[in-house]
């Protein structure tokens, strides 16, 4: 057991202090993973939006399922918020601590416990990565098809806390539309089954609540997956674009013809550069825009809809058009999408992903806007985003050093998912509220709408002490955000959360 050597036994509220919490914990935990000493918790004060970090009273490691129900049943007894935790790759600090609370980590429930082929389903325990269950699935013929672009270290119960998509989600669906069924503990530490390993279930959709809850309403403990049969062939067109506004139009242009792709990303000139340096995929650096669209199912539909997607994009203006040759060319191509994150880390210090979504023909217009936004606020945007599905993932650069820039950079973000919703679209995609966007949810929903929300979460923790302050304002700082704007004067916006410590 890691300890600080403090010797308060109680916080101020009446609750155990950390010494004895953890002491408690340690009956049942192997005490290297009850974690109570500050620096042995820093990989734990923040998720991948490590500009909004703090400290948690106590890290707790649990090995089994029945482990993680005595932890919920301590701490609602003791009324000590609980946050939980998966590989801590989310991007809108949903899983920051609570300072007075408990982060409960699920990383050790790892295991894959079954793999149905005939039934084509996955059973998983909720640490397990995403990546690993296609890779379990594989000897069968079959895929998980949701796959984020850190689908390499993100866990399955990450993925349904945040409704995770991917560059596949356009054809194949988020995680609400992959998951068959959960087990969940509620606040106190019950366990309750939702939905199943057949296609509908009695009573109301809670499954489909469950999923994008960001840990609000319990703690999954079990997955069940459906599995998809691997396409017998795959290939991506991919085509140049001198403006990102020719792009945005091609790729109306393809939906319109009636094609629903596997995948149809974007990525703007920064973002094609930064890749490019990155991982050598053999990306055109002199185009402004680039589409990168993947067809698949049997050998005679992707090679007709490969030649039809070529001409589409030839017609819109394309400067170059390559289709991959073969399955290297086609992996290569992807890998330079999905390392345009971390690439982006090689042409700035700092960089804020954000998470909107539009209806897809607004895409050139939102594109424009958002140029113009970057003049104005002198920070320069990288664009990478689920093109087909009109998930948009402006990266803004920054440099977290200089006074005052990730306060700007703040505020120009709030003004691109207010302009998502002016346009139909709405805060997130799949990123989920967290502490990142829950001012903006004043702009995106009405205090009645909000009130909705407030009332489900009552009813499954109504001490709301699972995963405290994130996801949905209280209404009278929704009214507060209002009353200066909706956000839409970027002198008058409101930015951060004082209650959190910005790096």
């Amino acid at each position: 057991m890691h300890t600080d050597g403090s010797s308060s036994t109680t916080s101020p509220t009446g609750a155990p202090g950390r010494a004895e919490l953890a002491a408690i914990f340690s009956e049942f935990i192997d005490p290297a993973f009850v974690i109570a000493d500050p620096e042995t918790q820093r990989p734990y004060e923040c998720d991948g939006l490590s500009m909004y970090c703090q400290q948690p009273l106590l890290v707790v490691l649990p090995e089994t399922a029945a482990q993680v129900q005595r932890v919920l049943h301590i701490c609602h007894q003791r009324h000590i918020p609980v946050v939980a935790r998966g590989a801590g790759t989310g991007l809108s600090a949903g899983a920051m601590p609570h300072p007075d609370g408990v982060l409960l980590s699920l990383a050790r429930l790892n295991r894959i416990l079954e793999i149905d082929p005939e039934a084509r389903t996955a059973r998983l325990q909720p640490g397990v990565r995403n990546l690993s269950i296609s890779e379990a699935a594989a000897p069968f013929g079959l895929y998980y098809a949701p796959d984020p672009s850190s689908q390499i270290a993100c866990t399955i119960a990450g993925n349904v806390a945040e409704n995770s998509g991917g560059v596949h989600c356009l054809k194949y669906g988020l995680t609400v539309h992959n998951v068959l069924g959960v087990e969940l503990l509620t606040v106190a530490g019950e366990s309750i089954r939702l939905g199943g390993e057949a296609l509908d279930s009695a009573g109301f959709d809670l499954l489909a609540l469950v999923n994008g809850s960001e840990g609000l309403l319990g703690v999954v403990t079990e997955i069940t997956v459906k599995l998809l049969p691997a396409p017998a062939q795959a290939r991506l067109v991919m085509a140049a674009f001198d403006t990102v506004q020719a792009a945005g139009n091609a790729v109306g242009a393809v939906i319109a013809q009636g094609i629903i792709p596997a995948g149809l990303e974007m990525m703007d000139r920064h973002a094609i550069v930064a890749a490019e340096a990155f991982c050598q995929a053999g990306y055109p650096t002199d185009a402004n825009a680039l589409l990168l669209c993947e067809l698949d199912g049997s050998a005679e539909e992707v090679a007709e809809y490969a030649l039809l997607v070529e001409q589409i994009f030839q017609q819109q203006g394309a400067t170059s058009v390559r289709v991959s040759r073969d399955e290297a060319e086609r992996a290569l191509l992807w890998k330079g999408r999905k390392s345009a994150f971390p690439a982006v880390g090689r042409i700035s210090p700092d960089y804020y992903c954000m998470d909107g979504t539009i209806p897809r023909g607004q895409l050139a217009y939102v594109l424009e806007e958002m140029e113009k936004m970057s003049q104005s606020y002198g920070l320069r945007v990288a664009n990478v985003f689920h093109a087909g599905d009109g998930n948009l993932h402006p990266l803004i650069l920054f440099d977290a050093s200089v006074p005052g820039e990730f306060t700007r950079t703040e505020q120009f973000g709030a003004e691109i998912l207010a302009l998502c919703v002016k346009v139909g679209g709405c805060i997130t995609g799949e990123h989920g509220v967290g502490v990142e966007k829950i001012r903006q949810m004043a702009v995106q929903f009405s205090d009645l709408e909000l009130a909705q929300f407030h009332a489900i979460k009552a009813a499954f923790d109504p001490a709301g002490t699972l995963n405290p302050g994130k996801g949905v304002p209280l209404l009278k700082h929704c009214q507060e955000y209002r009353a200066l704007g909706h956000g839409t004067e970027p002198n008058d916006r409101p930015t951060g959360n004082s209650a959190v410590r910005h790096r």
